[in-house]
């Protein structure tokens, strides 16, 4: 059994070695630029590579082998401290530098001891005396060493931290084993051969976990939070462990001979037996989880930092910060450790638009992204979707119905999050799947309600802003209009008495030249007037009637065509309720904006298609495009435009337009690839009517 034990021993620090040995060759030929993390990095493992090598051929025992433990010890203990001291935003107590010295001190004394055992070997007592002070050394680091791993993953921001996720997990692994080998040796005052023989298999395993590490996140970036307080549960789990072994030890040796083997046996089929009846319970699982969190563990958020930094998220903008309402869903995504997200808000019709996305290009959403019954459901429930539990059908408290198609096909789709506002839905925000996925418990529940009703409010400030903000702009409007009233009134003054005069002195040369001079001068003045001032249809309009759609279409085409290359493949011969002129002139404002977003050249394509029982009239071009923040915040907006001496109002009053007949107006448009602008009109009655006992009879 001894000499299988020592071939497992030599062969698997051996083959540690040589897997070491190759990550660190590997890591000082990487071509990357190489920081103070990077260099440690490499350091620790070829340290440790010359650890594994020294125990396959000396033998644990040797002092080259209690030297090179020491040094590998040395080395990954360098590296932690560097990581945290070149995180972002570290702001960690001067204890925790005064453990990462302390634990220097350990080592120092380690090394110091360790060379002591040869000078004493010929004084049993001493060499004891210094056996022992070596392995409690040993076990004090191995506390230490775990305490800091637990600190510097804990105190790391949640976007960075999978990226130290797996390399923090092979130094726990490391110093947890050795924890187990040096409590038991102390304990049993025997050396455990067989935990030593495994000790170079596990080194061995853990070597390809720091390869996928290095591979995944070479940089090795540390973004630490503000919160950097240890957490008191993992010192009482250690705590608990060294405790419990000592139970249990001091029992064997108290009960001895064979009733240690029949407790050994007692106290295995029982846990076995209890294990077998309450773990497989979901109830009991679940129940047990949120008591222990609710009563025992520490709470998963630390309030007080993740307010402080939510309300930084939103409120504190900068000259290159994100828009708002991208903030907003950055501020929620943070907490769950969500990477991208949208928020979808009510427009004036009543139905959820996309307002805005954050780190989420792939998700397609429609122009009309809700139900019927998405806007009441959320309004009455505040109702906490999480979209797996829901294509489960775990999910009792979700009603189906209210629930889009789209948000369920999309797998990333996580969670859904009802902003409501004095009962009222602000918005909807959708959160994409985290990194490493996991359910939502009730501290996450509880997290998620309160910032939500933070965020609506925030929501509904920001839209009463836009409101006031658009009154001033009428009241400003209004002013303007007074001085130009005013203009207006002088250039008539001008006209009638120049009407006068012409009566008398329409003969005389002179006049005439005067009378050219100052009807140019008034059609210049005229001019400039009217580039202050949009046009606006002062006459009572007509009531909608029947209109045939191609005759319309195909009129304001002809018009239009000396201005712009125009085309047109598909019009259907329909007939729609509505008034010519206003159509006219919403189509003149939707072509006009066309041709200024069209470059040279770019054909404008015109359409009209059913769509239902409405007329959908289709104007396409291949311009600039727009964004989804612009469209919802500020195309339709009064006196707002992107344009170059733009006034700003030809869009809106499109859109009053268009509602005054029944009918809609609705936007389309890719950044980069152009517009659609579509004008829905309702179906002549008769025409609907036979639409509709034609679907019926099919």
């Amino acid at each position: 059994m001894g000499a299988l034990l020592d071939n497992i021993s030599i062969f698997g620090h051996g083959l540690a070695a040589a897997l070491f040995g190759a990550l660190a060759i590997w890591q000082f030929q990487r071509k990357v630029d190489r920081n103070d993390k990077q260099i440690w990095l490499g350091i620790a493992i070829a340290l440790t590579s010359f650890w594994a090598l020294s125990v396959a051929v000396e033998g644990y025992f040797s002092p080259i082998s209690r030297f090179t433990e020491s040094l590998r010890n040395f080395g990954w203990l360098a590296f932690m401290f560097m990581l945290l001291r070149t995180g972002e935003g570290r702001d960690e107590p001067k204890t925790v530098n005064i453990i990462y010295a302390a634990l220097a001190l350990v080592l120092v004394g380690q090394v110091i001891v360790d060379s002591l055992i040869t000078v004493f070997v010929g004084s049993p007592r001493l060499e004891g005396v210094t056996l022992y002070t070596s392995l409690v050394l040993r076990m004090i680091f191995a506390v230490g060493a775990l305490v800091l791993v637990h600190n510097l993953y804990s105190i790391s921001a949640p976007e960075t931290r999978w990226g130290i996720r797996l390399p923090m997990a092979s130094l726990a692994a490391i110093w947890t084993f050795d924890l187990n080998l040096f409590t038991i040796t102390y304990l049993t005052q025997q050396f455990p051969a067989e935990l030593h023989a495994m000790r170079g298999p596990m080194m061995a395993i853990i070597a390809p976990i720091l390869v996928l590490a290095s591979v995944r996140n070479s940089e090795w970036n540390l973004k630490l939070s503000r919160s950097v307080a240890f957490r008191s549960l993992s010192l009482i789990a250690i705590g608990s462990y060294l405790l419990m072994m000592i139970v249990i030890a001091t029992a064997l040796q108290i009960i001895g001979g064979d009733y240690a083997r029949l407790a050994q046996i007692s106290f295995l089929f029982g846990t076995s037996i209890g294990a077998l009846l309450l773990l497989p319970s979901e109830r009991f699982r679940a129940s047990l989880k949120v008591k222990l969190a609710k009563n025992f563990f520490q709470h998963r958020y630390d309030y007080r930092s993740e307010w402080i930094r939510f309300t930084d998220t939103i409120g504190r903008p900068g000259a290159d910060s994100a828009p708002f309402h991208e903030r907003v869903i950055k501020a929620i995504a943070d907490i769950t450790d969500s990477p991208a997200g949208i928020l979808l808000v009510p427009d004036d019709s009543g139905q959820l638009v996309l307002q805005s996305r954050w780190n989420w290009s792939s998700i397609q959403v429609p122009a009309r992204a809700c139900t019927v019954r998405t806007i009441p459901f959320f309004e009455d429930t505040s109702h906490i979707v999480e979209f797996d539990a829901l294509r489960a059908d775990k999910d009792d408290k979700c009603d189906p119905a209210a629930i889009p198609e789209w948000m369920i096909q999309d797998d990333r789709t996580w969670t859904a999050v009802p902003l409501v506002h004095f009962d009222r839905l602000a918005g909807l925000m959708l959160l994409a799947r985290p990194r490493i996925n996991r359910t939502l418990d009730w501290e996450d529940l509880d997290m998620l309600r309160v910032v939500g009703r933070q965020v609506a409010s925030y929501l509904a400030e920001s839209r009463s802003q836009e409101s006031l903000s658009e009154v001033q702009r009428f009241d400003e409007f209004n002013r303007r209009m007074a001085f130009i009233m005013h203009d207006l009134k002088n250039l008539v003054s001008q006209l009638s008495l120049l009407a006068r005069n012409a009566k008398r002195h329409a003969e005389n040369p002179e006049f005439q030249a005067d009378m050219i001079e100052t009807l140019q001068d008034s059609a210049n003045k005229m001019n400039a007037l009217l580039e202050r001032l949009s046009q606006h249809n002062k006459a009572s309009p007509e009531q909608p009637q029947p209109v045939k759609v191609r005759e319309l279409v195909q009129s304001i085409i002809e018009k239009k065509r000396l201005l712009h290359h125009m085309e047109s493949t598909h019009i259907d011969d329909l007939t729609a309720i509505a008034d010519p002129v206003r159509v006219d002139q919403i189509m003149g404002h939707l072509i006009q904006n066309a041709i200024d977003a069209s470059p040279d050249g770019a054909p404008i394509s015109i359409n009209a298609r059913r769509r239902d029982l409405s007329v959908a009239i289709e104007v396409r071009d291949q311009g600039t495009g727009m964004s989804n923040e612009f469209i919802r915040g500020q195309l339709f907006k009064p006196f707002a435009s992107s344009k170059q001496g733009g006034f700003g109002i030809g869009a809106y009053e499109a859109r009053e337009l268009a509602r005054a007949m029944n009918g809609r107006l609705e936007v389309e448009s890719t950044e980069g690839a152009g517009s659609r602008f579509t004008l829905i009109l309702p179906l002549a009655k008769h025409l609907s009517e036979e639409i509709s006992a034609d679907e019926r009879a099919a």
